[in-house]
Order: C-alpha cells, then structure tokens, then sequence
C-alpha cells in the first residue's frame, strides 16, 4: 500500500533568531519566529508525514502552548513524527519539496538541507527533493517578510522485518 502526505508551513522573519532550514543553520541576519526553532522546511516534512499516517498535524502533537517544546530542534520533532510513521508500518519512499522564499539565496544549501533531512528519514539523499522558488515580489513571502514551504511525501507499507531494523 502506498500512502501520500502534504505539509505546508510558514514563519514571518524575526530578530536575534538563527536561521534554521532544512536542518541546518542558514547564514542571515534574520531567522524565523516560532514557538521552536521555527524551521519551516522540516515543520511542512512533518505535517507531509503526519497527513500521509492520517495523524492530523505537527500542532496536534507539540503545541505551541506546551512550553516543554519551547525552541526545540525541528530534526528532533521529524525523528520523533518519523517514529510514529515507522510504528505504523510505513517508510519513506520519496518526498518532495520546496522552500519558497525571496531572501537569501539558498541554492548553495540546499544539498546540505538534502543530505540533513536523508539522514534523520534513514533514506538514501535520491529519495529527497529541496527545491527553492521565488514567489515574484507578490504576497508576504515577495515583501521578504518570511519563509513558506511545501512537501509532499509517499509512504509504502514494511514487511514486519523492516519494522524491527528501523
């Protein structure tokens, strides 16, 4: 059985905050505002990941009202969400997705964020996409007051043996 998620997130800029994208620290006078580390590139991952297991969404699990998640790495929230996709007797098979974003430029991180997120998923780097778009100057993301991602992801079912090596 095959089972597809899509996630979506966004974060408005904000001062004396480190960039986080992808899983990886991002060069820039602004990083994102947000309950955690505000990466919004993982925050969509795991939103992809829990709609695919059809477990709502990253809110359900670690609200932001739950102080115990206060500036928490978001590789530590897709390790926990990929558990649970594991638990239910799934794998990654692919995801795809994209940081939409005027400022800064991130084509040079992205194999990073690649390699970042095949690790933690437990996924060779072929099965993930980052891909960078503009939104053109239009909306908040063109007046470079934020970040929004995109993901899509397909799960395939484990034979019992794959559940117990992951």
């Amino acid at each position: 059985m095959i089972r597809v998620g899509i996630g979506y997130d966004a974060h408005p800029f904000a001062t004396d905050r480190r960039l986080m994208l992808g899983g990886i620290e991002i060069p820039f006078h602004l990083g994102l505002a947000g309950h955690s580390d505000a990466d919004v590139l993982l925050h969509a991952v795991c939103d992809a990941l829990l709609g695919a297991i059809a477990a709502g969404d990253l809110g359900t699990f670690y609200p932001d009202t739950d102080s115990r998640y206060r500036g928490i790495e978001s590789v530590r929230l897709l390790e926990e969400v990929y558990e649970r996709v594991v638990k239910k007797g799934y794998r990654l098979a692919n995801l795809d997705t994209v940081l939409i974003v005027e400022q800064p430029r991130l084509a040079a991180h992205l194999p990073r964020m690649k390699q970042s997120i095949a690790k933690v998923l437990k996924v060779k780097e072929s099965a993930i996409s980052v891909k960078v778009k503009s939104n053109e100057r239009m909306g908040f993301v063109g007046r470079g007051e934020g970040i929004a991602a995109q993901a899509v992801c397909s799960l395939e079912e484990c034979e019992m043996s794959d559940r117990k090596r992951e």
